[in-house]
């Protein structure tokens, strides 16, 4: 199944896709749309573009796994794509992947402009790359 992650944010939402056999987790592009409703077009269209079958949204939880203003948010968020696209969202916890994501882009000395239009698809990885190694290990395609 092909799926598509979303990193949700205000100003910049990084997406990444898997290949069908769900082994890798690669990035697509940064959305920069701060008006939802533009922001839900673009990723329909990049979905019907890369055949995407279900989505994977990032979920901000706080350190101690509670939901904030963020998480209700990205909820939000996924509950209004998932109806316009007519594909299923499911929600993963993101904690950390914006910070690792950072640290990884530090590993290959990425840094000013280039590192703030790559760590949103950096981040789209690191969850939709999380979530399939998941369904691999659980069983659960």
């Amino acid at each position: 199944m092909i799926i598509m992650g979303v990193d949700y944010g205000d100003a910049r939402t990084g997406i990444a896709v898997c290949d069908k056999f769900e082994m890798l987790a690669s990035p697509v592009c940064s959305v920069s749309q701060r008006n939802k409703d533009e922001l839900i077009k673009e990723i329909c269209s990049l979905a019907k573009k890369y055949n995407v079958e279900q989505f994977v949204i990032g979920l901000p939880k706080n350190m101690d796994s509670s939901e904030g203003e963020r998480a209700r948010k990205c909820k939000n968020f996924a509950a209004e794509l998932s109806e316009i696209s007519g594909i299923e969202c499911v929600m993963r916890d993101e904690r950390l992947t914006t910070v690792t994501a950072h640290n990884a882009l530090n590993v290959t000395n990425t840094k000013g402009k280039k590192r703030k239009a790559v760590v949103d698809q950096v981040a789209a990885v690191m969850i939709l790359q999380d979530y399939i190694d998941f369904r691999r290990i659980s069983g659960s395609k």
